[in-house]
């Protein structure tokens, strides 16, 4: 049985009207302050009191909207296929629009609904490279755009007493005081890597690096549909120096599309990952190990290549599986304002990849700089290379003409890792008004020796509020 995640929006649409009454009831909580000091008696300053920031937000909404142009001056393409880009597709754009309502609803429990407009294509229609240079083209292109959900879930912590921390405020999160140690239980519409494979410098498209291998591991084949989410439940156990997360999610029915599976007992995925924070040299970092485990109604690429009679249609070898790779993920601050990061991953490489991208294993490594040494404290500068690789049964099947999530120039003679650097500067405009200017090299697009390099710029402007 197949369930569209369309159905999602009339549901975020009933929750947000459901809830309207206690954004009312809980709004004059945020906008009601004290106007006495901590004494009790002396008036704050108003200058202060703009300064002061809440313990505990009760709801808020977040406006995010990215622009982003993209294109290339065209490269060496001796040949081409059904999912490559073409030397003469030589720009496209993107356009996103989010809101993010947040309300607290009882102690410790927090709802989240993200209505989304987007419009538009990545270049080759977000095909011709496992290692796509932006992270905010879906996989299903629009013209005119569309309304979708990204996010509708609760939230519930439990805290366990002792040492608190502050978690600051974001689109996904509202600010409030815990308890360091806590268990977190989220239910509902979102992406898997909105909680797994984080990494403070390294994983917000939004802000940081454009290209799918720096955002995430792009051998980690995560759960998600043609726009990147899936429903699933989390739960987390935080402690003061580690963390282990859980997850279950529901994937997609085919590749790249927009429909669940709906056998969960079949269809599925799975991921545990424990996160150790550290210091090193007076430094703080951490170290995350991700597994994860699938069963999927996936191909087989030897099984394809064995029956000739099939030709390359992988969708004739399909039936339930189950498969499994792993992440390694570290960041690691160098100075106050210098920080790196390293990504290793690895995913089965017999089977149909299914989800993410075609690569089955996958290294990055980059560096991160804040502005502050030219007096630009809220500019940043990325630096990224990273690599992607397939097994001997997907090169044969590529070779032969077949096609994967990405991946398929008609052939694949001349088998390479494909090889991506990118470099961004990103610099506030104004307080929520911020211009990134990228630029990305990219060699052995899609593995392929014969094809490239492709040199990719990109600007991207985002509004925030």
């Amino acid at each position: 049985m197949i369930y569209s995640s369309r159905l999602s929006f009339p549901l975020g649409i009933l929750s947000a009207v459901t809830i309207q009454f206690v954004f009312t009831a809980r709004a004059q909580d945020n906008l009601l302050q004290s106007s006495t000091g901590d004494d009790g008696k002396t008036p704050v300053p108003i200058e202060k009191k703009e300064e002061q920031q809440p313990e505990q937000q009760n709801w808020a909404i977040h406006f995010d909207a990215i622009e982003i142009f993209q294109g290339q001056p065209g490269f060496h393409a001796p040949y081409s296929g059904t999912n490559s880009i073409v030397p003469r597709d030589d720009f496209r754009q993107t356009s996103e629009v989010d809101l993010f309502f947040d309300v607290r609803l009882w102690p410790g429990g927090e709802f989240y609904f993200n209505p989304e407009y987007y419009q538009g294509f990545g270049l080759g229609s977000t095909h011709g490279l496992a290692q796509f240079p932006n992270s905010m083209a879906y996989k299903t292109g629009k013209y005119r755009g569309d309304l979708n959900i990204p996010h509708l879930f609760l939230r519930q912590t439990f805290g366990f007493g002792g040492e608190q921390e502050q978690l600051d405020a974001d689109e996904l999160q509202l600010t409030e005081r815990v308890d360091i140690s806590r268990l977190t239980i989220q239910v509902g519409r979102m992406a898997s890597v909105d909680i797994f494979d984080n990494n403070a410098f390294a994983h917000n498209p939004r802000v940081d690096f454009l290209n799918w291998g720096a955002v995430d591991a792009i051998a980690f084949d995560y759960a998600a549909d043609a726009l990147g989410y899936e429903e699933g439940v989390t739960i987390e156990l935080n402690q003061k120096t580690w963390a282990l997360r859980y997850g279950w999610f529901t994937i997609p029915a085919r590749s790249n599309s927009n429909a669940t599976d709906g056998n969960f007992l079949k269809a599925w995925q799975q991921l545990l990952e424990l996160e150790e924070r550290y210091t090193l040299f007076g430094q703080p970092g951490k170290v995350r190990l991700l597994g994860f485990l699938e069963s999927a109604d996936m191909g087989s690429y030897r099984a394809v290549l064995d029956n000739p009679s099939l030709g390359v249609d992988i969708a004739q070898t399909r039936r339930y599986r189950l498969t499994e790779g792993f992440v390694i993920n570290i960041e690691q601050q160098i100075t106050q304002d210098l920080g790196a990061f390293l990504r290793l991953g690895f995913r089965n490489p017999s089977y149909e990849a299914w989800q993410f991208s075609d690569a089955s294993r996958s290294l990055a490594v980059g560096l991160s700089l804040k502005g502050n040494g030219w007096n630009r404290p809220n500019d940043t500068v990325g630096l990224a290379e990273m690599l992607a690789g397939i097994g001997h049964a997907q090169r044969a099947f590529f070779n032969a003409g077949g096609l994967g999530i990405l991946a398929g120039d008609g052939k694949l003679p001349h088998y390479g890792l494909e090889n991506v650097v990118e470099v961004y500067y990103s610099f506030e405009v104004h307080k929520g008004l911020n211009v990134t200017f990228d630029y990305q090299l990219a060699a052995n697009p899609a593995f392929n020796e014969d094809r490239g390099p492709i040199n990719i710029l990109a600007a991207r402007l985002d509004v925030k509020f």
